[in-house]
């Protein structure tokens, strides 16, 4: 028996410290279990907490490393103010053909879009008017001549001695007025000539019409054939497109930002990527009444004809601007029908901010209103601030 109790007491012990270890494992096993538990409660604590209308973000809140800050910047550059234009040819280079008197036209030597030298012939017409005006300078360039003679004569005789004086008074006076027919006459013709006119044969029965400058051909509106009996209708149109005008039709709103001689850089549709540059040649004195617009001209250099008229076109105008604030479109966020930003007032303290936007350029806003230079602003995950 004694022997049974001494086998018992080492299973005892035994008993005694596992019951012990089990203890000191629970214990231990708690504490750490409050220390996760400490820190889950920590981590899932408030992304921001509100005071009234400053958000704050916590230390520990993750929005800190989505949130961006920035200064708000100061920008005095030029903007560029973008309105649609259309080439058009130069009015003083334009030349409009008119025919010089009624006739019918026998040949015609050019067509739509052809390009003419100056003194080139464009037409051959047939015209009474300018038979009888050639018939005339021929009439009066003859008795002129004979008056001529005759004068000399008289004096011849008047200086033998044998001549009355008032034979040499009506050869003079008889001369004077062959003179003044001749020049009638010869003024009468070179009028109908001033277009680019000029007879074709000795007896002017074909007038031709040649070009009094170089050019392209813009308008047609004569055939072989047809009758020019209306002196004040347009034959056809010579344009010099060496030099063009871009015009663009600014709003009245806007006139006072636009000089002449302004620097404007210009793109077409049908050259995309291209860049072109001019100057303002001309600002209408006048608005247009139904479109409350100023035609306004720039005038472009187009030796390689790429520019051609009737072509759409963009101008962008550079107008100077006061000294505003500017922050990156990332940092706008619209607020019923506001648009705001959150300014910081403390560190990772914000409060919204209502503003007013002006104009958006090299990728900032300008700021009319509400903020001031120099102030920080969210200006990425703003979003993330709203309830």
């Amino acid at each position: 028996m004694k022997n049974n109790l001494l086998q018992r007491q080492p299973l005892a012990i035994v008993a005694a410290g596992t019951l012990i270890v089990g203890v000191i494992a629970f214990v231990a096993f708690g504490h750490q279990g409050k220390a996760a538990a400490a820190e889950a409660s920590a981590s899932t604590g408030p992304n921001f907490i509100r005071q009234g209308t400053r958000i704050t973000i916590p230390q520990h809140s993750p929005l800190r490393s989505r949130v961006v800050v920035q200064a708000v910047a100061s920008l005095d550059a030029t903007h560029a103010l973008e309105l649609p234009a259309q080439v058009e040819a130069d009015p003083g280079r334009t030349i409009n053909i008119l025919p010089p008197v009624a006739g019918k036209v026998l040949e015609l030597k050019v067509g739509l879009g052809d390009h003419v030298r100056k003194g080139q012939l464009l037409l051959v017409m047939t015209s009474g008017d300018f038979a009888q005006a050639t018939s005339d300078l021929q009439k009066a360039r003859d008795t002129l001549q004979l008056t001529k003679r005759v004068l000399e004569r008289q004096r011849g005789v008047q200086q033998a001695g044998a001549g009355a004086a008032k034979d040499l008074e009506q050869s003079e006076s008889t001369y004077v007025q062959a003179q003044a027919e001749f020049a009638r006459a010869d003024t009468r013709l070179k009028s109908l000539s001033a277009g680019g006119a000029s007879a074709a044969d000795s007896g002017g029965q074909r007038l031709n019409l040649v070009a009094p400058s170089s050019g392209s051909i813009t308008a047609l509106s004569i055939g072989a054939g047809q009758s020019a009996n209306d002196p004040n209708a347009v034959l056809m149109t010579i344009a010099n497109l060496d030099n063009v005008w871009i015009t663009a039709s600014v709003p009245e709103n806007m006139l006072a930002s636009v000089k002449k001689g302004q620097a404007v850089n210009i793109s077409l549709p049908a050259y995309p990527g291209e860049k072109f540059r001019g100057n303002v040649a001309f600002v209408s004195d006048v608005l247009q009444a139904d479109t409350r617009r100023a035609l306004v001209r720039i005038s472009v250099p187009n030796g390689d004809g790429k520019f051609k008229p009737n072509m759409f076109a963009n101008a962008a105008f550079a107008v100077a601007q006061d000294a505003a604030p500017v922050v990156p479109p990332s940092a706008l966020l619209m607020n019923n029908e506001n648009t705001t930003v959150f300014v910081e007032v403390a560190p990772w303290t914000f409060e919204r901010r209502t503003i007013e936007t002006g104009n958006q350029e090299d990728g900032s806003v300008r700021i009319q209103k509400g903020l001031l230079a120099g102030e920080r602003v969210v200006v990425k995950g703003g979003v993330l601030l709203n309830d």
